[in-house]
C-alpha cells in the first residue's frame, strides 16, 4: 500500500478504536440503549448532511428494506451487544473479541453462500482464531475466566457474528452508494433504538456531563459518520484484502486509550490472545501464506 493508504488505515483504526473508549465513558451516564441511540442518531444527521452536499438522494422508498435489515444487523444488534458487553469487560478486551469478525465472515461465506473454497490456509487461520479466543477465556489454564469475562466476551463475539452476516447480506445491494447506505442504516437503527432509549434513559440525555456530551459527539460524528466515509475510501484505494488490517490495528488503539485515559490494564493473556487471533486473520486473508510462498520461491532461485 502507499504511504497515504497506510495513514488512512491507521487513522481509521484510531477512529474505530475510539468507539470502545467513548462507549466506556458514556456507559457511566447512559444505558447501552441510550449510548447506541445517541451514536446512530448523530451519525445519521452527520451523514445526511454529507449526502445532501454531494447531491445524493437517500432513496427511502426504494431502499427501505435494505436499510432496515442492515440497520438491524450492522448497527442495532452489534452496537447494543458491544455496549452491553462493555459493562462486563473493559474496552481493550472488548476490541480484541471484536477482532473475530473476519473469522466469522470466512466461515459464513463458505457454509451459507459457498462463496469461498475451504483451503488448508483458511482452515488453519480459523483454528488459530479459535485458539486465540480460548486464550482470552483462559481455557485449559486451570484458572478459567470469570463470569463477567465470559458474558462480555460472548456478547461482543455475537456482535462480530452479526457484522459478518451483515457483510454477506450487503452483497445483494451493490448499487447503493456507500454514504447513502451508511446514512440509511443509521436512520433505521435510530428508529429501532428510540423506544428503548426513551424508556431506559429519558431525561438523562439532558443531564449529560460535558465529558458525556463530548463522547456522544465523538462516537456519532467521528466513529459512525467519519469512520464509515474513511472506511469506504480506504477500501477504494487499498482494496478489500488490505482494509482487513484495520481489524488488527483497532485493539491497539482501543487498548492504549483505555490504559491512558480509563486506567485499564492489559494482561498477558490479552496480548497473547490478540497475537494468535491476528496471526489467524493474516492466514485467513492469504497475506501470510503469500509472503511465505514468495520467500520460499525467492530462496529457491
Amino acid at each position: 500500500m502507499s504511504l497515504n493508504a497506510w495513514m488512512m488505515l491507521v487513522t481509521l483504526s484510531i477512529v474505530w478504536g475510539g468507539s470502545f473508549f467513548f462507549n466506556a465513558v458514556l456507559l457511566a451516564e447512559l444505558s447501552p440503549f441510550g449510548v447506541v441511540f445517541g451514536r446512530v442518531l448523530i451519525g445519521f444527521l452527520a451523514l445526511y448532511a454529507v449526502i445532501r452536499m454531494q447531491g445524493l438522494p437517500l432513496g427511502l422508498r426504494r431502499h427501505w428494506r435494505a436499510f432496515l435489515i442492515m440497520g438491524f444487523l450492522n448497527n442495532f444488534i452489534p452496537f447494543t451487544l458491544i455496549a452491553t458487553g462493555q459493562t462486563f469487560i473493559d474496552s481493550g478486551l472488548a476490541s480484541i473479541f471484536n477482532a473475530t469478525t473476519p473469522l466469522f465472515g470466512a466461515i459464513l461465506a463458505f457454509f451459507l453462500v459457498r462463496a469461498e473454497n475451504v483451503t488448508a490456509g483458511k482452515l488453519v487461520g480459523v483454528i488459530l482464531g479459535v485458539a486465540g479466543v480460548a486464550v482470552l477465556f483462559d481455557i485449559g489454564s486451570g484458572n478459567p475466566a470469570g463470569q463477567g469475562t465470559v458474558i462480555g466476551g460472548a456478547m461482543v463475539m455475537t456482535a462480530s457474528l452479526s457484522y459478518a452476516v451483515a457483510g454477506l447480506f450487503w452483497r445483494r445491494f451493490p448499487t447503493i452508494a456507500p454514504p447513502v447506505a451508511a446514512c440509511g442504516m443509521q436512520l433505521a437503527s435510530s428508529l429501532m433504538c428510540l423506544p428503548l432509549a426513551a424508556y431506559h434513559d429519558g431525561v438523562r440525555f439532558t443531564e449529560l456531563s460535558a465529558g458525556g456530551v463530548g463522547a456522544l459527539l465523538g462516537i456519532g460524528i467521528l466513529c459512525s459518520a467519519f469512520g464509515f466515509i474513511l472506511y469506504f475510501r480506504v477500501l477504494q484505494v487499498a482494496g478489500a484484502v488490505n482494509v482487513l488490517l484495520v481489524t488488527l490495528l483497532i485493539p491497539v488503539s482501543a487498548s492504549l486509550l483505555g490504559v491512558v485515559f480509563l486506567g485499564e490494564t492489559v494482561t498477558a493473556a490479552e496480548i497473547a490472545g490478540m497475537a494468535i487471533i491476528g496471526l489467524g486473520l493474516l492466514v485467513v486473508d492469504g497475506r501470510l501464506p503469500a509472503l511465505l510462498r514468495r520467500r520460499l520461491t525467492g530462496s529457491g532461485n
